[in-house]
Protein backbone atom coordinates (compact mmCIF):
# COMPACT_ATOMS: atom_id res chain seq x y z
CA UNK A 1 0.00 0.00 0.00
CA UNK A 2 1.26 3.40 -0.91
CA UNK A 3 0.42 6.13 1.66
CA UNK A 4 -0.04 9.50 0.56
CA UNK A 5 3.24 12.36 1.17
CA UNK A 6 0.14 13.93 3.55
CA UNK A 7 -0.97 10.98 5.51
CA UNK A 8 3.28 10.26 5.87
CA UNK A 9 3.66 13.20 7.48
CA UNK A 10 0.51 13.60 9.86
CA UNK A 11 1.94 10.22 11.00
CA UNK A 12 5.09 11.74 11.66
CA UNK A 13 3.87 14.60 13.74
CA UNK A 14 1.97 12.38 16.15
CA UNK A 15 4.78 10.12 16.75
CA UNK A 16 6.88 14.01 17.70
CA UNK A 17 7.61 14.38 21.23
CA UNK A 18 6.62 18.38 22.49
CA UNK A 19 9.92 19.42 21.90
CA UNK A 20 10.33 17.71 18.46
CA UNK A 21 6.64 19.29 17.19
CA UNK A 22 7.83 22.63 19.00
CA UNK A 23 11.12 22.18 16.88
CA UNK A 24 8.99 21.32 13.41
CA UNK A 25 6.14 24.21 13.91
CA UNK A 26 9.53 26.97 14.31
CA UNK A 27 10.76 25.71 10.85
CA UNK A 28 7.58 25.98 8.91
CA UNK A 29 7.32 29.47 10.96
CA UNK A 30 10.48 30.67 9.16
CA UNK A 31 9.10 29.05 5.87
CA UNK A 32 6.03 29.49 5.12
CA UNK A 33 5.28 33.36 4.97
CA UNK A 34 1.23 32.92 5.13
CA UNK A 35 1.41 31.14 8.84
CA UNK A 36 1.72 32.89 12.00
CA UNK A 37 1.61 31.67 15.91
CA UNK A 38 -1.12 33.52 17.88
CA UNK A 39 0.83 36.07 20.79
CA UNK A 40 -0.29 34.21 23.80
CA UNK A 41 -0.72 37.60 25.65
CA UNK A 42 -2.80 38.66 22.49
CA UNK A 43 -4.50 35.63 22.05
CA UNK A 44 -7.96 37.32 21.97
CA UNK A 45 -6.81 39.93 19.86
CA UNK A 46 -8.30 39.61 16.41
CA UNK A 47 -5.91 39.55 12.99
CA UNK A 48 -6.96 42.82 11.47
CA UNK A 49 -6.44 41.24 8.02
CA UNK A 50 -9.33 38.76 8.96
CA UNK A 51 -12.64 41.14 9.29
CA UNK A 52 -15.11 40.16 7.30
CA UNK A 53 -13.08 37.56 5.42
CA UNK A 54 -14.25 33.77 5.53
CA UNK A 55 -12.31 30.97 6.83
CA UNK A 56 -10.13 29.35 4.39
CA UNK A 57 -10.00 25.44 4.70
CA UNK A 58 -8.72 24.06 1.46
CA UNK A 59 -8.29 25.32 -2.00
CA UNK A 60 -11.78 24.38 -3.63
CA UNK A 61 -12.41 27.32 -0.73
CA UNK A 62 -10.11 29.46 -1.70
CA UNK A 63 -11.25 29.16 -5.66
CA UNK A 64 -14.89 29.75 -4.92
CA UNK A 65 -14.07 32.93 -3.08
CA UNK A 66 -15.14 35.95 -5.68
CA UNK A 67 -14.66 38.96 -3.19
CA UNK A 68 -13.61 41.75 -4.47
CA UNK A 69 -11.25 43.61 -2.46
CA UNK A 70 -9.93 46.94 -3.18
CA UNK A 71 -5.91 47.32 -3.48
CA UNK A 72 -4.48 49.49 -2.04
CA UNK A 73 -0.64 50.65 -2.23
CA UNK A 74 0.46 48.40 0.45
CA UNK A 75 -1.05 45.55 -1.22
CA UNK A 76 0.43 46.13 -4.52
CA UNK A 77 3.84 46.25 -3.16
CA UNK A 78 2.91 42.59 -1.83
CA UNK A 79 1.89 41.15 -4.55
CA UNK A 80 5.54 42.35 -6.27
CA UNK A 81 6.80 40.83 -3.29
CA UNK A 82 4.94 37.38 -4.21
CA UNK A 83 5.45 37.78 -7.18
CA UNK A 84 9.36 38.12 -6.53
CA UNK A 85 9.20 34.85 -4.23
CA UNK A 86 7.28 32.77 -6.61
CA UNK A 87 9.56 33.08 -9.69
CA UNK A 88 13.16 32.94 -7.38
CA UNK A 89 12.10 29.72 -5.12
CA UNK A 90 9.30 27.36 -7.14
CA UNK A 91 7.81 25.20 -5.48
CA UNK A 92 7.16 21.72 -6.55
CA UNK A 93 6.45 20.29 -2.95
CA UNK A 94 3.19 21.75 -1.16
CA UNK A 95 4.03 20.88 2.53
CA UNK A 96 7.40 22.81 1.95
CA UNK A 97 7.39 26.63 2.50
CA UNK A 98 9.30 29.90 0.58
CA UNK A 99 11.95 32.01 1.66
CA UNK A 100 11.62 33.18 4.83
CA UNK A 101 11.45 37.56 5.53
CA UNK A 102 14.12 39.13 6.39
CA UNK A 103 13.01 40.05 9.56
CA UNK A 104 12.34 36.05 10.59
CA UNK A 105 16.32 35.35 8.93
CA UNK A 106 17.73 38.51 11.34
CA UNK A 107 15.41 36.56 14.66
CA UNK A 108 16.44 33.20 13.77
CA UNK A 109 19.73 34.47 13.52
CA UNK A 110 19.85 36.40 16.84
CA UNK A 111 18.35 33.04 18.59
CA UNK A 112 20.94 30.61 16.69
CA UNK A 113 23.72 33.01 17.98
CA UNK A 114 22.26 33.01 21.68
CA UNK A 115 21.91 29.11 21.25
CA UNK A 116 26.09 28.88 20.41
CA UNK A 117 26.58 31.44 23.11
CA UNK A 118 24.69 29.36 26.03
CA UNK A 119 26.67 25.70 24.91
CA UNK A 120 28.54 24.49 27.94
CA UNK A 121 32.03 24.33 26.90
CA UNK A 122 33.82 21.32 25.35
CA UNK A 123 34.87 18.86 28.77
CA UNK A 124 38.49 18.03 29.19
CA UNK A 125 38.80 14.37 27.76
CA UNK A 126 41.37 12.24 29.30
CA UNK A 127 44.08 12.33 26.82
CA UNK A 128 44.01 16.11 27.61
CA UNK A 129 44.67 15.79 30.97
CA UNK A 130 47.13 13.09 30.35
CA UNK A 131 49.22 14.64 27.73
CA UNK A 132 49.10 17.70 30.04
CA UNK A 133 51.05 16.05 32.72
CA UNK A 134 52.87 13.71 30.29
CA UNK A 135 55.09 17.00 28.44
CA UNK A 136 56.20 17.37 31.96
CA UNK A 137 58.30 14.41 31.21
CA UNK A 138 61.97 15.54 30.53
CA UNK A 139 62.29 12.04 27.96
CA UNK A 140 63.50 11.95 24.30
CA UNK A 141 62.10 13.30 21.14
CA UNK A 142 61.51 9.62 19.99
CA UNK A 143 59.54 8.66 23.58
CA UNK A 144 57.46 11.45 23.88
CA UNK A 145 56.18 10.84 20.15
CA UNK A 146 55.66 6.93 21.24
CA UNK A 147 54.02 8.29 24.52
CA UNK A 148 51.51 10.55 22.79
CA UNK A 149 50.30 7.84 20.32
CA UNK A 150 49.68 5.34 23.93
CA UNK A 151 47.87 8.31 25.07
CA UNK A 152 45.86 8.59 21.96
CA UNK A 153 45.48 4.76 21.94
CA UNK A 154 43.64 4.30 25.01
CA UNK A 155 39.93 3.64 25.37
CA UNK A 156 37.21 5.56 27.14
CA UNK A 157 37.85 3.67 30.27
CA UNK A 158 41.52 4.42 30.22
CA UNK A 159 43.07 1.40 29.43
CA UNK A 160 45.14 0.45 26.50
CA UNK A 161 43.49 -0.85 23.63
CA UNK A 162 45.54 -4.18 21.85
CA UNK A 163 48.94 -5.33 23.45
CA UNK A 164 52.33 -3.35 23.53
CA UNK A 165 53.70 -5.52 20.29
CA UNK A 166 50.49 -4.76 18.32
CA UNK A 167 50.58 -1.29 19.17
CA UNK A 168 54.50 -0.77 18.01
CA UNK A 169 53.23 -2.91 15.34
CA UNK A 170 50.52 0.29 14.03
CA UNK A 171 52.65 2.89 15.40
CA UNK A 172 54.75 1.94 12.23
CA UNK A 173 58.35 3.53 13.41
CA UNK A 174 60.91 1.31 14.78
CA UNK A 175 61.31 1.40 17.99
CA UNK A 176 62.37 -1.11 20.58
CA UNK A 177 60.43 -3.02 23.46
CA UNK A 178 62.51 -1.66 25.86
CA UNK A 179 61.70 1.64 25.38
CA UNK A 180 58.05 1.35 24.91
CA UNK A 181 58.11 -0.82 28.26
CA UNK A 182 59.47 2.39 29.45
CA UNK A 183 57.07 4.67 28.04
CA UNK A 184 53.96 2.84 29.00
CA UNK A 185 55.55 2.76 32.92
CA UNK A 186 56.12 6.45 32.56
CA UNK A 187 52.28 6.74 31.43
CA UNK A 188 50.82 4.44 34.50
CA UNK A 189 52.30 6.93 36.68
CA UNK A 190 49.80 9.57 35.91
CA UNK A 191 46.53 11.00 37.42
CA UNK A 192 44.43 9.18 37.55
CA UNK A 193 45.95 5.92 39.24
CA UNK A 194 45.05 2.98 37.01
CA UNK A 195 45.37 4.40 33.82
CA UNK A 196 47.11 2.64 30.89
CA UNK A 197 46.74 -0.68 32.22
CA UNK A 198 46.56 -3.55 29.61
CA UNK A 199 44.03 -4.89 32.12
CA UNK A 200 41.76 -5.14 35.11
CA UNK A 201 44.43 -7.36 37.11
CA UNK A 202 47.00 -4.26 35.75
CA UNK A 203 44.55 -1.63 36.63
CA UNK A 204 43.65 -2.28 40.17
CA UNK A 205 47.86 -3.18 40.91
CA UNK A 206 48.42 0.36 39.70
CA UNK A 207 46.58 1.50 42.52
CA UNK A 208 48.08 0.14 45.25
CA UNK A 209 51.22 2.19 47.23
CA UNK A 210 53.17 1.27 49.79
CA UNK A 211 50.59 3.88 52.20
CA UNK A 212 47.50 1.03 51.04
CA UNK A 213 46.13 -0.83 54.04
CA UNK A 214 46.66 -4.75 53.65
CA UNK A 215 49.17 -3.88 50.65
CA UNK A 216 49.97 -7.56 50.47
CA UNK A 217 47.48 -9.22 51.18
CA UNK A 218 45.55 -7.01 48.32
CA UNK A 219 48.08 -8.11 45.94
CA UNK A 220 47.56 -11.64 46.31
CA UNK A 221 44.23 -11.51 45.78
CA UNK A 222 44.36 -9.80 42.80
CA UNK A 223 47.48 -11.71 41.38
CA UNK A 224 45.88 -14.97 41.53
CA UNK A 225 42.11 -15.16 43.05
CA UNK A 226 39.81 -12.25 41.04
CA UNK A 227 37.42 -14.87 39.62
CA UNK A 228 37.08 -16.46 42.78
CA UNK A 229 36.25 -13.12 44.01
CA UNK A 230 34.02 -12.25 41.51
CA UNK A 231 32.03 -15.84 42.28
CA UNK A 232 32.14 -15.16 46.05
CA UNK A 233 34.34 -17.73 46.94
CA UNK A 234 35.53 -17.24 50.00
CA UNK A 235 36.21 -20.28 51.40
CA UNK A 236 38.01 -21.86 48.71
CA UNK A 237 40.70 -18.44 49.04
CA UNK A 238 40.48 -19.59 52.86
CA UNK A 239 42.05 -22.48 51.82
CA UNK A 240 44.54 -21.99 49.02
CA UNK A 241 46.06 -18.64 50.67
CA UNK A 242 45.55 -19.21 54.52
CA UNK A 243 43.91 -16.09 55.12
CA UNK A 244 40.89 -16.42 57.18
CA UNK A 245 37.64 -15.47 56.20
CA UNK A 246 37.48 -11.98 58.20
CA UNK A 247 40.72 -11.17 56.71
CA UNK A 248 39.71 -11.53 53.26
CA UNK A 249 36.22 -9.74 53.97
CA UNK A 250 38.61 -6.86 55.18
CA UNK A 251 40.85 -6.83 51.90
CA UNK A 252 37.43 -7.36 49.80
CA UNK A 253 36.32 -3.64 51.14
CA UNK A 254 39.70 -2.25 50.51
CA UNK A 255 39.44 -3.71 46.89
CA UNK A 256 36.24 -1.71 46.62
CA UNK A 257 37.63 1.06 46.79
CA UNK A 258 39.57 0.59 43.81
CA UNK A 259 38.52 2.48 40.31
CA UNK A 260 38.30 -0.32 37.77
CA UNK A 261 37.73 2.49 34.96
CA UNK A 262 39.99 5.23 35.78
CA UNK A 263 38.97 6.87 32.70
CA UNK A 264 35.37 6.65 32.86
CA UNK A 265 35.10 10.17 35.13
CA UNK A 266 36.35 11.64 32.09
CA UNK A 267 33.02 10.63 29.99
CA UNK A 268 31.27 13.02 29.21
CA UNK A 269 27.49 12.83 30.59
CA UNK A 270 24.83 14.81 29.55
CA UNK A 271 21.45 14.77 30.96
CA UNK A 272 18.90 14.74 29.06
CA UNK A 273 15.43 16.96 30.10
CA UNK A 274 12.51 15.04 30.02
CA UNK A 275 9.23 17.17 29.06
CA UNK A 276 6.12 15.75 29.42
CA UNK A 277 3.21 16.20 27.15
CA UNK A 278 0.42 15.26 29.50
CA UNK A 279 -0.77 15.62 32.92
CA UNK A 280 -3.11 13.55 34.93
CA UNK A 281 -5.49 15.09 38.18
CA UNK A 282 -7.79 13.28 40.10
CA UNK A 283 -10.99 15.68 40.49
CA UNK A 284 -13.38 15.75 43.27
CA UNK A 285 -15.31 13.13 42.40
CA UNK A 286 -12.46 10.64 42.40
CA UNK A 287 -11.96 10.54 38.75
CA UNK A 288 -8.43 10.94 36.97
CA UNK A 289 -8.45 12.99 33.53
CA UNK A 290 -6.26 14.31 31.41
CA UNK A 291 -4.80 17.30 29.65
CA UNK A 292 -2.21 18.32 27.53
CA UNK A 293 0.70 20.53 28.13
CA UNK A 294 0.54 23.16 25.34
CA UNK A 295 3.27 25.39 27.04
CA UNK A 296 5.35 24.68 24.18
CA UNK A 297 3.08 24.66 21.31
CA UNK A 298 1.52 27.76 19.83
CA UNK A 299 -1.62 28.39 18.42
CA UNK A 300 -1.07 28.62 14.95
CA UNK A 301 -3.32 30.85 12.31
CA UNK A 302 -3.27 31.55 8.45
CA UNK A 303 -2.39 35.42 8.07
CA UNK A 304 -5.38 37.18 7.21
CA UNK A 305 -3.28 39.40 4.77
CA UNK A 306 -2.40 36.41 2.43
CA UNK A 307 -5.89 35.62 1.94
CA UNK A 308 -7.27 38.76 1.43
CA UNK A 309 -4.40 39.32 -1.51
CA UNK A 310 -5.61 35.70 -2.77
CA UNK A 311 -9.25 37.62 -2.92
CA UNK A 312 -7.54 40.77 -4.79
CA UNK A 313 -7.50 38.61 -7.63
CA UNK A 314 -3.47 38.27 -8.70
CA UNK A 315 -2.44 36.48 -11.49
CA UNK A 316 -2.23 33.08 -11.60
CA UNK A 317 1.45 32.59 -11.09
CA UNK A 318 1.02 34.54 -7.48
CA UNK A 319 -2.44 32.77 -6.64
CA UNK A 320 -0.80 29.22 -7.17
CA UNK A 321 1.63 30.36 -4.71
CA UNK A 322 -0.54 31.91 -1.82
CA UNK A 323 -2.72 28.56 -2.14
CA UNK A 324 0.20 26.24 -2.45
CA UNK A 325 1.12 28.15 1.05
CA UNK A 326 -1.92 27.95 2.72
CA UNK A 327 -2.74 24.09 2.17
CA UNK A 328 0.62 23.83 3.63
CA UNK A 329 -0.21 25.59 6.60
CA UNK A 330 -3.62 24.61 7.03
CA UNK A 331 -2.37 20.86 6.37
CA UNK A 332 0.14 21.22 10.00
CA UNK A 333 -2.19 22.90 11.61
CA UNK A 334 -4.76 19.57 10.68
CA UNK A 335 -2.25 17.39 11.87
CA UNK A 336 -1.32 19.08 14.96
CA UNK A 337 -4.96 19.18 16.05
CA UNK A 338 -5.12 15.71 15.37
CA UNK A 339 -1.99 14.29 17.27
CA UNK A 340 -3.44 16.17 20.26
CA UNK A 341 -6.86 14.57 20.10
CA UNK A 342 -5.09 10.95 19.71
CA UNK A 343 -2.94 11.99 22.21
CA UNK A 344 -5.62 12.96 24.92
CA UNK A 345 -8.09 10.20 23.85
CA UNK A 346 -4.84 7.12 24.03
CA UNK A 347 -3.63 9.16 27.46
CA UNK A 348 -7.18 8.86 29.11
CA UNK A 349 -7.79 5.31 27.99
CA UNK A 350 -4.12 4.48 29.43
CA UNK A 351 -4.98 5.82 32.74
CA UNK A 352 -8.26 4.35 32.77
CA UNK A 353 -6.81 1.42 32.82
CA UNK A 354 -4.32 1.97 35.59
CA UNK A 355 -6.04 3.67 37.42
CA UNK A 356 -4.64 1.63 40.73
CA UNK A 357 -1.36 2.30 39.57
CA UNK A 358 -1.89 6.22 39.97
CA UNK A 359 -3.44 5.64 43.74
CA UNK A 360 -0.96 2.78 44.87
CA UNK A 361 1.87 2.89 42.85
CA UNK A 362 4.13 1.08 40.42
CA UNK A 363 3.18 -2.19 42.56
CA UNK A 364 -0.21 -2.00 41.14
CA UNK A 365 -0.02 -1.82 37.14
CA UNK A 366 -2.30 -4.07 35.77
CA UNK A 367 -1.09 -6.24 32.52
CA UNK A 368 -1.64 -3.94 29.52
CA UNK A 369 -1.66 -4.31 25.78
CA UNK A 370 -1.53 -1.85 22.92
CA UNK A 371 -4.59 -3.43 21.33
CA UNK A 372 -6.68 -2.88 24.25
CA UNK A 373 -5.87 0.48 24.27
CA UNK A 374 -6.70 0.97 20.46
CA UNK A 375 -10.11 -0.77 20.34
CA UNK A 376 -11.00 1.55 23.53
CA UNK A 377 -10.49 4.38 21.17
CA UNK A 378 -11.06 3.14 17.51
CA UNK A 379 -8.05 3.07 16.38
CA UNK A 380 -5.46 0.80 14.35
CA UNK A 381 -2.46 -0.66 17.02
CA UNK A 382 0.14 0.96 15.20
CA UNK A 383 -1.67 4.73 15.80
CA UNK A 384 -1.19 4.02 19.94
CA UNK A 385 2.06 3.00 19.39
CA UNK A 386 2.70 6.08 17.40
CA UNK A 387 0.88 8.18 20.08
CA UNK A 388 2.58 6.90 22.66
CA UNK A 389 6.57 6.76 21.35
CA UNK A 390 8.65 9.41 23.09
CA UNK A 391 5.56 10.94 25.45
CA UNK A 392 5.79 11.60 28.96
CA UNK A 393 2.79 12.14 31.21
CA UNK A 394 2.90 13.84 34.68
CA UNK A 395 1.51 12.20 37.68
CA UNK A 396 1.52 13.08 41.69
CA UNK A 397 3.85 9.80 41.93
CA UNK A 398 6.02 11.93 39.28
CA UNK A 399 7.19 11.67 35.69
CA UNK A 400 6.53 8.44 33.74
CA UNK A 401 6.80 7.12 29.98
CA UNK A 402 3.62 6.21 28.35
CA UNK A 403 5.11 2.87 27.23
CA UNK A 404 5.55 2.91 31.22
CA UNK A 405 2.45 1.97 31.56
CA UNK A 406 1.99 -1.40 28.72
CA UNK A 407 3.35 -5.10 29.45
CA UNK A 408 2.48 -8.51 29.82
CA UNK A 409 1.77 -10.54 32.73
CA UNK A 410 0.82 -13.78 34.14
CA UNK A 411 -2.48 -15.52 35.66
CA UNK A 412 -1.82 -16.14 39.59
CA UNK A 413 -3.11 -19.02 41.01
CA UNK A 414 -6.09 -17.53 42.18
CA UNK A 415 -7.07 -16.90 38.53
CA UNK A 416 -6.14 -13.09 38.95
CA UNK A 417 -4.14 -10.96 36.33
CA UNK A 418 -0.72 -10.06 37.36
CA UNK A 419 1.93 -7.84 35.58
CA UNK A 420 5.71 -8.53 35.37
CA UNK A 421 6.47 -5.59 36.49
CA UNK A 422 4.25 -6.29 39.85
CA UNK A 423 6.47 -9.97 40.07
CA UNK A 424 9.74 -8.27 39.43
CA UNK A 425 8.63 -6.30 42.72
CA UNK A 426 8.02 -9.26 44.50
CA UNK A 427 10.85 -11.08 43.39
CA UNK A 428 13.01 -8.21 44.38
CA UNK A 429 11.49 -8.04 47.80
CA UNK A 430 11.53 -12.15 48.51
CA UNK A 431 15.27 -12.14 47.73
CA UNK A 432 16.39 -8.88 50.24
CA UNK A 433 14.58 -10.53 52.96
CA UNK A 434 16.22 -13.92 52.53
CA UNK A 435 18.67 -15.19 54.67
CA UNK A 436 22.10 -13.92 53.13
CA UNK A 437 23.49 -16.73 55.28
CA UNK A 438 21.20 -19.48 53.31
CA UNK A 439 20.08 -17.00 50.47
CA UNK A 440 17.74 -18.76 47.93
CA UNK A 441 18.45 -20.90 44.86
CA UNK A 442 16.19 -20.16 41.68
CA UNK A 443 14.60 -23.16 42.11
CA UNK A 444 13.88 -22.29 46.00
CA UNK A 445 13.12 -19.00 44.91
CA UNK A 446 10.22 -20.72 42.69
CA UNK A 447 9.13 -22.18 45.58
CA UNK A 448 8.81 -19.41 47.34
CA UNK A 449 7.04 -17.07 44.93
CA UNK A 450 4.72 -20.00 44.58
CA UNK A 451 4.25 -19.36 48.08
CA UNK A 452 2.91 -15.45 47.45
CA UNK A 453 0.33 -16.57 44.50
CA UNK A 454 2.91 -16.48 41.50
CA UNK A 455 3.39 -19.62 39.63
CA UNK A 456 6.65 -19.46 37.35
CA UNK A 457 9.00 -21.26 35.54
CA UNK A 458 12.53 -21.69 36.96
CA UNK A 459 13.71 -20.32 33.97
CA UNK A 460 11.69 -17.74 34.35
CA UNK A 461 13.02 -16.69 37.85
CA UNK A 462 16.50 -17.00 36.35
CA UNK A 463 15.84 -14.37 33.59
CA UNK A 464 14.32 -11.88 35.49
CA UNK A 465 16.73 -12.43 38.07
CA UNK A 466 19.37 -11.75 35.26
CA UNK A 467 18.11 -9.09 33.81
CA UNK A 468 17.20 -7.04 37.28
CA UNK A 469 21.10 -7.60 37.82
CA UNK A 470 20.53 -9.34 40.80
CA UNK A 471 23.51 -12.09 41.64
CA UNK A 472 22.86 -16.10 41.49
CA UNK A 473 22.75 -17.16 45.03
CA UNK A 474 26.28 -18.29 45.54
CA UNK A 475 27.44 -14.49 44.33
CA UNK A 476 24.76 -13.25 47.37
CA UNK A 477 25.71 -15.43 50.05
CA UNK A 478 27.35 -13.49 52.72
CA UNK A 479 30.32 -15.37 55.21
Amino acid sequence: MKLAPRMIQSMEILQMSVMALQEKIDQELEENVVLEAVDPKQQDAQDPYEQELPSVSSSAEIEQQEMVVDNDHNNEADFERLLELSAEWPEDNFTSGGKPSANRIDEFSDRQHDLIGNLEAHPQSLQDYLLEQFHFYEIDPEERDFGEFLIQNLDEQGRLQGTLPEIIQVYGVDISREVAECVLGLIQKLDPPGVGARNLQECLLLQLNDKTPMREVLVTLINDHLENISQNRLPLIERKTGYSIETIKLALEEIRHLDPYPGRKFISQTSQNVTPDVRVKEGEDGKWTVELINDYTPELRISGRYLKMLQGNPDEKTKEYIRRKIESAKWLIDSIEQRQGTLRKVSQAIVEHQTEFLEKGPEAIVPLKMQQVADDVGVHVTTVSRAVDGKWLETPRGLFALRRFFGGGTTTSDGDEVSWQKIRLKLQEVIDNENKQKPLSDKALVDEMDKHGYTLARRTITKYREAMGIPSSRQRKAY
